[in-house]
């Protein structure tokens, strides 16, 4: 028996990862619609607020939220993509182990 098959869950891990390297710099690709609604929301009011001459200390604390939201619904994927390769090579070595049992008997 050769190694677990665990192409797929590495390449979705793989692509998180880039997501979550964007969103950490900034870059809108890996946002989804309500993420980047929200951005841009943010953006745009504070962009009249600096027009009319006040404060952007909300929209600036929206859009770091925002942001910081996106990083962590990206970090739970990993860590959930994580999880089920684990999962996988988990039940590969079960099985392993239990063809290697019954061999025995």
């Amino acid at each position: 028996m050769g190694k677990p098959n665990t192409r797929r869950v590495d390449r979705e891990i793989q692509l998180a990862t880039r997501k979550l390297t964007a969103v950490r710099e900034f870059e809108m690709w890996p946002l989804t619609g309500s993420e980047r609604r929200a951005i841009i929301r943010a953006t745009v009011g504070g962009s009249v607020r600096v027009v009319r001459g006040r404060s952007t200390t909300r929209a600036e604390r929206k859009l770091e939220t925002a942001w910081g939201s996106a990083a962590t619904r990206l970090t739970a994927e990993i860590a959930a993509f994580e999880k089920e390769r684990q999962r996988i090579v988990n039940e590969a070595a079960a099985a392993k182990a239990a063809k290697k049992s019954s061999w025995l008997w």
